[in-house]
């Protein structure tokens, strides 16, 4: 699994987190992935969260497994430079501007066969951020009771649209494969956002209903799951997606009585019926809401495990690092040798293929670390060549100084 992509290599000039986590993706998988960078750091090289040394914990895990080169991208000979790699490697990741020296048409002079990945903000070149994105998609007016906004904390446009450019590059590749020829894949974030609402059924829901889909805060649409609060004071997220689950639930709950009379009330069976149980949830809730406040949570939780029903505890993202069963026991995590110093738990592939073991988590590179490397196997250039370059600070090197 980890060397699937073994031999490939890509070029990636990127900032921030979807086309870095497309660069991560493939290199996870065994790809060479070069990372190329303004020399010091590109933009995002101190985004935080950081250490008390102001190293990035966000960059050096959205980089793992990379090289990296250093380049005076304000330079016309940096840019040169920059431009030969990625013809020479015949496969670029970037979230750089549509234009300027690093466009397509430029890049695939001489190298018709170039693959250009190139993650955008808006179709038409104009920039926009995952926060900026989910606005225009109506999601902040979706989430939570209202009536005001509520923006989520995780970037997931940006993971889409990183784990779309991996798999868009993947497919430019098997079309090369077969056509020879090489072109520019462009993906917008708002067209991973607006067309993930299509898919969902969402772009059609609000032509068929005419009307915006009523704000329902921690309840699940179209299905029954809420959160409910244990006699203990544990707040829980239970969710029922099968018919067993519904039935082992009220049989958990001792709600068998209570439910056969609201079906009787309303004409209705609950036992094989989402959209039943959801649009009859008022009625619903508050027997949940009774049954489940008279008992702790180890107790009800030992009662759902059994019966199969689908249900998590609300908890702060400490406590979930301190679980050992997500982290210290999981063997997608493992030791690596962190540039910022300090040792923690840092996730490899997710993906596993049966039989295989693991590679643990290789290190984000310092900036610059593979600067040499690069250019002498790449672009041929000779040491006292390179060494002129790094005197004139056109090439940066990896330093231990912070």
């Amino acid at each position: 699994m980890y060397d699937l992509l073994a031999g490939l290599s890509v070029i990636e000039a990127s900032s921030f987190v979807a086309s870095p986590t497309a660069g991560l993706y493939c290199a996870q998988m065994g790809a060479e992935v070069i990372r190329v960078d303004q020399v010091g750091g590109g933009p995002d090289f101190r985004r935080w969260p950081v250490t008390t040394t102001n190293d990035s914990l966000y960059w050096e895990n959205l980089n793992r497994a990379k090289k990296s080169v250093a380049l005076d991208l304000g330079r016309a000979e940096g840019r040169e430079l920059l431009q030969a790699l990625v013809r020479a490697t015949g496969q670029f990741v970037t979230n750089f501007p549509v234009g300027g020296f690093l466009s397509h048409e430029i890049l695939s002079e001489g190298r018709p066969d170039l693959i250009t990945v190139r993650v955008m903000g808006w179709a038409d070149g104009s920039p926009a951020l995952d926060y900026t994105v989910n606005n225009s998609v109506g999601y902040p007016m979706l989430t939570g009771a209202g009536p005001d906004p509520v923006n989520h904390v995780l970037p997931a446009w940006d993971l889409l649209t990183g784990a779309y450019a991996a798999f868009a590059l993947l497919a430019a590749i098997q079309r090369r494969s077969t056509t020879g020829e090489g072109g520019e894949v462009r993906l917008p974030l708002s067209d991973v956002a607006i067309g993930t609402v299509a898919n969902l059924g969402g772009v059609a829901e609000m032509l068929y209903s005419g009307a915006n889909r009523p704000r329902l805060g921690n309840a699940v649409y179209g299905l029954f799951g809420r959160d409910f609060v244990t006699r203990d004071g544990q707040r829980t997220m239970i969710v029922v997606v099968t018919p067993r689950q519904w039935a082992n639930l009220v049989s958990a709950l001792g709600l068998g009585d209570a439910i056969a009379a609201v079906e009787t009330a309303h004409g209705v069976s609950f036992a094989a019926d989402d959209g039943l149980r959801f649009t009859h949830r008022d009625a619903l809730y508050p027997l949940f809401e009774a049954a489940i406040a008279g008992r702790d949570h180890a107790d009800l939780a030992a009662a759902f495990d059994a019966g199969g029903i689908v249900h998590s505890p609300y908890r702060t993202m400490y406590e979930a690092v301190h679980d050992p069963a997500l982290v210290a026991e999981n063997p997608i995590f493992g030791a690596a040798d962190n540039p910022s110093g300090f040792a923690y738990p840092a996730a490899g592939a997710f993906a596993t293929l049966p039989q295989q073991e693991r590679r643990p988590p290789a290190p984000a590179p310092r900036n610059g670390a593979h600067s040499e490397e690069i250019l002498s196997e790449r672009l041929s250039l000779s040491s006292g060549e390179i060494a002129r370059l790094i005197d004139a600070g056109i090439v940066g090197v990896a330093t231990l100084e912070k």
